[in-house]
């Protein structure tokens, strides 16, 4: 039996695709959904209802399940522990070999690409669209699953938010406002792996700069910035700050933690260079990429660090630059 005939056997006939591309851009879409994405953790999110299978499950028995729930994978647990996941391709060549009963144990790929729950959901996003997965395990803290995130399920939280966002916006049209003042300084504190705040500086500094009117291309911007630089400290200081000064001509950013210092800041500055841990980057963070993309996005960048004493970043983004939306 062909291939395609296999999938569509297994899903039957009225079956969704076994993955879709989400299409919403974690950089580019309408400042109300990225608002959304980044807001919201994937706990807000994922499917609680799991569909799970255990080790001495045979495949025919999760084929069965498979198409019975319309999946295109299922996590192996035990005791609420992530074993690992048998996916509809683990079925496909257990059917070619002619081994559909063999177990869950022999067949399963251990090293599995999970979300954790208090991820921001752009993290989420960018997985889906990166690895065109079904669906995705999820698990908190203490590495117990504790739920399942598809595509499926973030599409129906964001119609439900921004159904819910516009009928905010409504009520607050109605009401008069004092303008804002041209001048404002914003601070927020950062505390070492705390993903569940992770992203609020970036989602109140844009708040900020939506209130004042500022062109939509620099709120952009200033958001890349301010969201790289507050994922840095999470993820690398022991803690910090995040300072946002508003400028009647520009917008600037100021990262600061105390410690530990980066060794070489020409390395750091090179795209894919990072120091994150294998337990960091199994989250989807670390990939080198959030001092380069903030210096590539301001029109002043500067770097200053040494060892045991700590780091801060300035990024500086004009109000009135020429540059367009990177």
């Amino acid at each position: 039996m062909p291939k395609n005939e296999k999938i569509e056997e297994l899903q039957g006939a009225d079956s969704p695709p076994v993955s879709d591309k989400i299409p919403i851009s974690t950089i580019d879409s309408p400042s109300a959904v990225l608002e959304l994405i980044y807001q919201l953790k994937i706990k807000d999110v994922m499917n609680t209802s799991m569909i799970t299978a255990k080790k001495t499950d045979t495949l025919r028995h999760i084929r069965a399940l498979m198409k019975e729930n319309y999946i295109s994978g299922i996590p192996i647990e035990e005791d609420r522990k992530l074993l690992g996941i048998i996916s509809l391709e683990d079925i496909i060549k257990a059917l070619d070999e002619d081994n559909i009963d063999a177990l869950a144990d022999d067949k399963m790929s251990r090293d599995v690409t999970v979300l954790e729950a208090d991820m921001p959901l752009s993290f989420a996003i960018s997985y889906l669209n990166k690895y065109h997965f079904g669906r995705f395990p999820v698990v908190n803290k203490k590495m117990e699953l504790v739920g399942i995130l598809s595509p499926k399920d973030v599409i129906r939280t964001l119609l439900v938010e921004m159904n819910r966002e516009v009928l905010r916006l409504e009520k607050l049209h109605l009401k008069s406002e004092r303008p804002p003042e041209k001048y404002a300084k914003m601070e927020f504190s950062v505390l070492k792996h705390n993903f569940e705040l992770a992203g609020r500086a970036s989602t109140d500094i844009k708040k900020a700069l939506k209130a004042r009117d500022i062109d939509p291309k620099i709120i952009r911007r200033v958001a890349i910035a301010s969201y790289e630089l507050e994922i840095n400290l999470v993820i690398h200081a022991n803690g910090g700050t995040i300072t946002c000064s508003i400028h009647p001509e520009k917008v600037v950013i100021v990262a600061e933690d105390s410690g530990p210092g980066i060794a070489d800041i020409n390395l750091v500055l090179q795209e894919g260079w990072s120091t994150a841990d294998e337990w960091i980057r199994s989250f989807g963070f670390g990939a080198g990429m959030g001092l380069p993309n903030t210096k590539r996005i301001s029109d002043e960048f500067f770097i200053e660090s040494s060892i045991g004493t700590g780091t801060t970043v300035r990024s500086v983004i004009f109000l009135h630059s020429s540059r367009g939306d990177s």
